[in-house]
């Protein structure tokens, strides 16, 4: 069938495209002239998109597709390469990129076919769901039409028909757009995984599939793009709008959706790679990864066994931007307690480039940290057990020893968000440093809430110019700590709102549970089996606890 369908674009594009090209060359210009306004009447059939109004269209129904018409993208590869490289595998990622070639060739229909059966030939069900929750829909946030999305959250009920594949997008529509029903092309499974192929109802047709949905009844409005498989579609409505490129290229910045006016605040997201897959992108990717392994394995050896001065000049000579705000205010007074660093959580590296910054080593309490961190960790690191009362003595213990280093929220955030942070800290010591960490990368996150989280340093120095921001601001006074007459959460907050100001990033009241339970459908906790009954009892524990401070 592909050898049939090259063959026939070949003699189509070589042989048909020629003589079509010969025979308009001959025609007259009058002629010419008659024939460009002929095609211009067909191509303006459906108003366009910025000519609908959002009035009153409360109780209306649309209908519409997410490709090509709620996304800008026209091609939907990215969104087949996110679901290979963090679903799957690099390997099955470089496999759909070897595909290019050919799907450049194919028809519409058959370049889907192909693009589905490399992505999801051999895929866990339950791979997909955590990609399709976790890590498509910050993309999918990134490049959403405003007009498109403007029509849709001005209507009641929304309906979603698309030949990709359903389980790539349902979550993302109806969690974050609130579709109320998703109709796409169903894949084939057995015993909890994808074979590749299409289900027996095959791709879906979505001017079929809607006078199937919907009956006699026609939809108040239509999206779609400028093909004329979008206007056979919409044309079963009783308004029809389209979206032209033209229109796009016009306000190219303007028609993305800006973060404040998402539907729903991006907090949390998974998944390694920080840009769009296009082909080109991902080649360029590839084609760092040798380099990039080797300046990852060069820059970990040099932070682990060289001093700091001599590891901070040959890291930035290899790349790495480390920019120091503010001074060490951490001044003991004569006391034999150590200082407490508070800062918010970035990556698992923090720590390291705190005391990287202050040149001298600290101590840096962990949770569920994994053995190969704590292995290549080249400051010393003591777990915490989320046993309030145990934890505690702890920290005190360690402080009496030395710096300590804590980081309140517990769990890493990407986004220009702080999660709330543990009020535990506060009633430990009055000598306390808040730290604002700011971290920038352009290929690979150094975090993962469901993947090896052994590989994050890895990933982060992957990264052709990592860059660290630490910023000291300025040690805590006592009137405002518990010795000052404080309660533990007041001073929790405080400082949480002091590093939030300091980054211009957002206070949040949500927790590493929070977190976890979107990303990976658990806790986030590393359960030992020979501990695992006194674990559950201490996190039930926890959440009464938490329960009754809320």
């Amino acid at each position: 069938m592909v050898l049939l369908k090259l063959a026939d674009r070949l003699l189509y594009q070589l042989l048909g495209n020629s003589y079509y090209r010969a025979a308009r060359k001959i025609r007259n210009y009058g002629f010419f002239l008659r024939n460009q306004s002929f095609r211009s009447s067909q191509h303006g059939m459906f108003p366009s998109i910025t000519r609908c109004s959002l009035e009153r269209r409360g109780s209306g129904t649309l209908v519409c597709d997410i490709h090509g018409t709620l996304l800008r993208t026209q091609s939907f590869f990215p969104y087949f390469m996110l679901v290979a490289f963090e679903g799957g595998s690099i390997f099955r990622a470089f496999l759909l990129l070897l595909s290019c070639p050919l799907l450049w060739v194919l028809d519409y229909e058959l370049k889907l076919r192909v693009m589905v059966f490399i992505s999801f030939c051999g895929l866990r069900m339950k791979d997909m769901e955590t990609v399709g929750r976790a890590v498509l829909p910050k993309f999918f946030l990134e490049n959403l039409n405003l007009q498109a999305y403007n029509v849709l959250a001005s209507t009641g009920r929304r309906v979603v028909f698309t030949s990709v594949p359903r389980v790539m997008v349902e979550w993302f529509l109806k969690d974050y757009l609130g579709v109320s029903d998703v109709l796409g092309t169903e894949l084939h499974s057995v015993g909890g995984y994808f074979t590749g192929f299409l289900s027996e109802s095959g791709l879906l047709v979505k001017h079929r599939a809607l006078k199937e949905f919907f009956g006699d009844e026609k939809p108040d409005i239509g999206l779609g793009s400028s093909s004329l498989r979008d206007h056979l579609f919409i044309s079963l409505c009783k308004e029809s709008y389209v979206i032209n490129k033209e229109d796009g290229k016009s306000s190219s910045a303007s028609s993305v959706v800006p973060k404040e006016k998402y539907p729903k605040p991006l907090v949390f997201h998974d998944g390694r790679l920080t840009f769009f897959p296009t082909p080109f992108a991902t080649l360029t990717m590839f084609l760092w990864l040798p380099l990039g392994i080797t300046l990852a394995i060069f820059r970990l050896v040099v932070g682990i066994l060289l001093p700091y001065k001599l590891s901070i000049l040959l890291g930035c000579w290899s790349g790495v931007n480390l920019r120091v705000k503010g001074s060490d205010p951490s001044i003991r007074s004569g006391k034999k307690q150590g200082v407490l660093y508070v800062c918010n959580h970035r990556t698992l590296l923090d720590p390291v480039f705190l005391s990287t910054a202050l040149c001298k080593p600290v101590t840096a309490v962990t949770y569920s940290l994994s053995r190969m961190s704590e292995i290549i960790a080249p400051i010393r690191t003591v777990r915490l057990i989320r046993d309030r009362q145990q934890d505690g003595k702890t920290m005190e213990r360690l402080l009496t020893e030395g710096d300590l280093v804590v980081c309140p929220e517990g769990t890493t955030c990407r986004e220009p968000f702080l999660l709330r942070f543990s009020s535990l800290f506060a009633e430990l010591t009055d000598e306390i440093v808040p730290v604002a960490m700011a971290v920038h990368v352009s290929m690979f996150y150094g975090t993962t809430a469901s993947g090896f989280k052994f590989l994050d340093p890895i990933f982060f120095f992957m990264n052709p110019n990592p860059s660290y921001q630490v910023q000291f601001l300025g040690k805590v006074s006592r009137q405002l700590t518990c010795a000052g007459g404080r309660s533990s959460y007041d001073v929790a907050n405080h400082i949480q709102r002091q590093i939030a100001d300091a980054l211009g990033f957002e206070c949040t009241t949500l927790t590493r549970r929070d977190k976890y339970m979107m990303l990976a459908g658990n806790e986030g906790v590393v359960y030992d089996s020979s501990k695992r009954p006194r674990l559950k009892h201490i996190i039930s524990t926890l959440h009464e606890r938490e329960q009754k401070e809320k």
